[in-house]
């Protein structure tokens, strides 16, 4: 686990992503490498044999003209792929970032990350907005990086500002426990001022975990500051990190079944798409 992976496109966002990640990679002392993923379309409509009607000879020039023409879309949009690594290459070089690598790849991103994660520590990427791409499919796609991958997720969001302060939306779950260890354990929060939110009515058990928390956490030199606010989870976290000028919601993933999020939701990924702030997603 070496290596810092952003995930950049052609998207506005993209900047952001490479700011993040950049401050990442050095308060993580590990490489920097940006990627970029050539998805292949499947929505594009097939040709379909019209020979009987417009004849042979017009039909295979038709093929020859359209495979020519997809060959030109694929060298375009690589080259302007390498065009965008290249211009965060030199963003994250002329940030004093020195180990700095990129690659290109064909498919889709949630697989090609797959392919990575043994050498990945950390995977920065954007929630962002293209116009003509439904928000749906966007949220499906950052909420499939999370689920597919057992490394930290770093989902971006607004403008970058270097991280002041951090909410652990705690609900004393065995995944929320391990949560607040690699927290507690990781240089990438260190010095930051840390909040331990727990949206509900706690009971006892919850209480004692939140106070275990808490120790974890000041042991490794955090400034910790507890709340415990009624109300829903996903409105009661949103809420707390406006108010509390958050600048990072650090979340547990999935902690039960695929089939029971289908049915049920789940508050993480709510929260990937409404999230204020950006959000630091870990196993």
């Amino acid at each position: 686990m070496n290596k810092v992976v952003a995930c950049i496109d052609d998207s506005p966002r993209a900047a952001v992503v490479c700011d993040f990640a950049i401050w990442a990679s050095r308060l993580l002392d590990v490489k920097l490498e940006f990627l970029h993923v050539l998805d292949r379309h499947p929505e594009r409509a097939s040709v379909s044999d019209y020979s009987g009607a417009i004849g042979i000879d017009s039909h295979e020039s038709l093929l020859e003209q359209l495979s020519a023409l997809d060959e030109e879309r694929s060298k375009l949009a690589q080259e302007h792929g390498r065009q965008i690594l290249q211009a965060a290459r030199q963003r994250a070089e002329s940030a004093g970032v020195s180990a700095v690598d990129t690659l290109q790849r064909h498919g889709a991103l949630a697989e090609t990350l797959l392919d990575l994660e043994p050498e990945t520590r950390l995977v920065v990427m954007g929630q962002h907005e293209h116009a003509g791409v439904s928000r749906w499919y966007l949220d499906q796609n950052a909420e499939r990086v999370v689920r597919s991958l057992q490394r930290p997720v770093m989902v971006v969001n607004g403008a970058y500002k270097a991280p002041e302060r951090f909410v652990i939306a705690f609900d004393a779950s065995a995944t929320a426990t391990k949560m607040v260890q690699m927290v507690a354990g990781s240089p990438l929060l260190k010095g930051l001022d840390c909040h331990l939110l727990v949206a509900g009515d706690p009971g006892a058990s919850v209480r004692d975990s939140l106070a275990l928390a808490r120790e974890t956490l000041e042991s490794e030199g955090f400034a910790v500051t507890e709340a415990v606010r009624p109300g829903e989870a996903e409105q009661v976290i949103r809420d707390y990190v406006v108010e509390c000028q958050a600048d990072v919601l650090v979340m547990g993933a999935y902690g039960h079944s695929r089939i029971r999020h289908l049915i049920m939701g789940s508050t993480t990924s709510t929260l990937l798409r409404t999230s204020p702030v950006s959000m630091l997603v870990l196993r």
